[in-house]
């Protein structure tokens, strides 16, 4: 572990210096560290449709069983072979659980994101605290509007597709500009894509399983983005628009054709094991009502290369 924690490391106009042992290039090269949000101070909230549906619903929730799902899913991660990492707790942040909203890794640093809602923007501090106690570098902040990192989706190395949602939902077409110009001065493809606020995020719909494959909701998803994901010989996963609503879509690919995925994501589970991939499917089913899946829930921190 080599590298020192620095405020900021990325080069203006390019030429960023990659770390050599923190880092990730893709979404699915082999997973050897990943960074989790504590679970032990999370409720539902309206953040989203699917958790206004869920507390609408009156759907019921217990805390404990949160805190049980997650120990599961952090025992698939470690059963992977998998280094997990918790973010610094904090009592006054309930949808700290979900790790992947406050930073993005990238093969330069972290990137620390601008969040959406006030009573979330917490979690951008305890994010940095953490990336300074585990000595990674942080690439540079977003400032020009609010960005999380649910909607930066780095489909292969070099090559990144970016959601937003406009001034109604969490991500800002500015914000979004200024990482594409971030990357591209990089070296980078950038693609901006914008969707619906109801989605929330791009990893809803779109997720890489491996290389060249991914699972995409073809009914929620722009065309565009279809056809630039087939430009690129990756081959789709379809999954059923009501499995995407349940999170079914949101994934975490482990490398080595291994993925983890919602016990519930019926439809993905049969048509990745198809495919030859090797399934983890932890219960998570009173973590997602609250509106994020398992790769909501992870942000990776060390990648091998893809």
């Amino acid at each position: 572990m080599n590298s020192a924690f620095s405020l900021q490391t990325r080069v203006s106009g390019g030429g960023s210096q990659p770390l050599e042992y923190w880092g990730a290039d893709c979404e699915y090269g082999v997973l050897r560290d990943v960074l989790l949000g504590p679970a032990q101070h999370y409720e539902w909230l309206k953040t989203s449709s699917v958790s206004k549906k869920s507390i609408r619903r009156r759907y019921t929730f217990d805390a404990q069983t949160a805190v049980a799902q997650h120990s599961e899913m952090v025992s698939a991660y470690e059963s992977a072979g998998v280094k997990c990492h918790i973010l610094e707790p904090d009592e006054a942040l309930p949808y700290q659980i979900f790790a992947r909203d406050s930073s993005v890794m990238t093969p330069y640093g972290a990137i620390i994101t601008n969040m959406a809602n006030w009573w979330r923007r917490g979690e951008n501090f305890r994010a940095i605290q953490t990336y300074e106690k585990l000595g990674i570098p942080i690439y540079d902040y977003v400032t020009a509007g609010t960005f999380e990192g649910g909607d930066f989706n780095v489909i292969e190395p070099g090559t990144v597709l970016i959601g937003w949602e406009g001034d109604e939902g969490r991500s800002q077409l500015s914000a979004a500009e200024q990482l594409r110009d971030w990357f591209e001065a990089e070296g980078w493809e950038v693609m901006l894509a914008d969707i619906d606020p109801f989605y929330v995020h791009i990893d809803l719909m779109v997720v890489m399983l491996a290389p060249k494959l991914a699972a995409v909701c073809l009914e929620s998803t722009d065309s565009k983005v279809i056809d630039w994901l087939k430009s690129k010989q990756i081959e789709i996963i379809p999954v059923p628009f009501k499995d995407t609503l349940d999170l079914g879509c949101n994934v975490v690919a482990l490398g080595n054709d291994r993925v983890l995925l919602p016990r519930h994501s019926h439809t993905l589970k049969e048509r990745a094991i198809a495919h030859g991939l090797e399934v983890f499917d932890p219960d998570v089913s009173m973590i997602t009502p609250g509106g994020g899946g398992v790769h909501c829930m992870c942000q990776a921190l060390r990648r091998d290369p893809g």
